[in-house]
């Protein structure tokens, strides 16, 4: 029993499939830095050994993993128009560990071989992270008001777990009850600190939920082993099925808008990759049954609220402040950035309006906090900026030819990184989603040349 605990990948079958577990622990957000012990543990023994690769590419992640540590310097710098002292180290520092840990993710998995960790178990893992996320939506729906003190909040000292950003991190909440349609309304976040995480995470793990749950072709082996595993891919299957189906009413209430077209840039992705693989029969079946679920959806009150999302533009205005403030931030100091984030003086209206009691929404928005792209504008400047997305575009070309299950997934998850990044910051999780993504390309690609294969041809 400890043995199948503890086979090889279990720091990363740990981390995803029990990530429910600590985020009630407190732990959510830290649960990468955790699990990155181990897998670092693992690394080193196989340096040792003379068995550590690298993936191509990797000089260009390396780079910018050596300028966010360089761009820590100019942290107690003022940028123009910026509140004076708010570009703190804590936050800059949580950012590179961050980093850090989901490196030695992406080259933990990147060294395993399919038979230490099968791309199956990586995907069922995310699919099952993808379980908890529709059930947690539907927590945030039925009890939004639903939250309780962590153990972790209870060991941390009362001044630093009273902290607004830290109750963020380490107090598990159902959801965030927000004024964006003009009375307040739920919008799910469980098990995730905010509702645009939750929103993302759901979109990333839903291709994984069909991945892992929905195989396309019969397990081998004995007749009754195949027979049991049947039986037990039905009962996956109609799982998955089930909770795709029930993710509607919590994705729709998440009042997510940038999840919406992502989910149907999902979809449309997944079409011309079966028409690649020459399935014309599952792109017929797929479009009609996206085609009923936008009739039922149609027809039911989500409607309404799809409407009042859109009637209601709530935070666009904040949103073009702090993008353009994080250009103007790049411009200031486009090689390095600034390290972190800003807040701004005032509003987009006024230098002088800012937050109050009264009204704590007014301004000193924070630069950066509106998407990835914009974190790393403010934070690393547009050298910085371009060697990320430079990594994340290489692996998409290079691995562009994938048609697998897994590789669709997988190139999928990258794609995504670069329509989200414009509306949500990307650490931690989904941008460990990303990683997971880019890992197993690698090492399908890596094991496929060693057999003397075409990658991408096999599930």
């Amino acid at each position: 029993m400890l043995h199948r605990l503890f086979s090889p990948g279990w720091p990363v079958l740990w981390l995803l499939a029990g990530y429910p577990l600590w985020w009630a622990l407190g732990l959510g957000r830290f649960a990468f830095v955790v699990f990155a012990v181990p897998m670092a543990v693992g690394l080193v023994r196989r340096h040792r050994s003379g068995g550590l690769r690298l993936p191509p590419g990797f000089g260009l992640w390396a780079l910018f993993l050596l300028w966010c540590t360089a761009g820590l310097t100019l942290i107690g710098a003022t940028l123009p128009g910026t509140l004076p002292g708010s570009g703190g180290p804590v936050g800059a520092l949580a950012r590179l560990a961050g980093y850090l840990a989901l490196t030695v993710l992406l080259l933990y998995i990147g060294n395993l071989s399919r038979r230490e960790l099968s791309d199956l178990a990586v995907a069922r893992a995310l699919g099952w992270l993808c379980l908890a996320t529709v059930a947690g939506g539907w927590l945030g729906l039925a009890a939004p008001r639903f939250e309780f003190t962590s153990p972790v909040e209870l060991l941390l000292p009362a001044g630093l777990a009273a902290d607004p950003y830290v109750q963020d991190l380490i107090h598990p909440a159902a959801a965030q009850v927000m004024e964006v349609l003009g009375y307040d309304s739920a919008r799910p976040k469980a098990p995730w600190e905010y509702t645009n995480t939750w929103g993302n995470m759901l979109s990333l793990l839903l291709v994984w939920l069909v991945a892992g749950w929905m195989p396309t072709r019969e397990p081998a082996g004995a007749a009754t082993g195949a027979a049991r595993r049947s039986r037990a891919d039905v009962v996956r299957a109609w799982i998955a099925g089930g909770a795709i189906a029930m993710a509607a009413a919590p994705v729709v209430y998440s009042l997510n808008r940038a999840v919406w077209a992502g989910l149907v840039l999902s979809l449309g992705f997944v079409l011309v990759q079966l028409l690649r693989r020459g399935r014309s029969a599952a792109v017929a079946a797929v479009s009609a049954a996206a085609c009923a679920a936008l009739l039922a959806v149609l027809l039911s009150p989500l409607t309404d609220v799809v409407r009042e999302r859109l009637d209601n533009p709530h935070s666009d205005g904040g949103r073009a402040a702090t993008s353009l403030a994080a250009v103007e931030a790049a411009n200031a100091s486009p090689v390095l950035g600034w390290g972190t984030t800003r807040d701004m003086a005032g509003s987009s209206q006024s230098i002088a309006i800012g937050s109050s009691p009264e009204c704590p929404d007014c301004g000193n928005h924070t630069i950066g906090n509106n998407g990835q792209f914009w974190l790393l504008l403010v934070a690393n400047g547009w050298v910085g900026t371009a060697l990320f997305l430079a990594f994340f575009a290489q692996a998409l070309w290079r691995y562009r030819h994938e048609t697998s299950v897994p590789g669709s997934a997988a190139l999928l998850s990258i794609l995504l990184l670069f329509w989200y990044m414009f509306f949500y910051v990307a650490l931690a999780a989904p941008l460990a989603v990303t990683m997971i993504a880019v890992a197993l390309l690698w090492r399908r690609a890596a094991e496929a040349r060693g057999a003397g294969a075409v990658p991408g041809g096999t599930g």
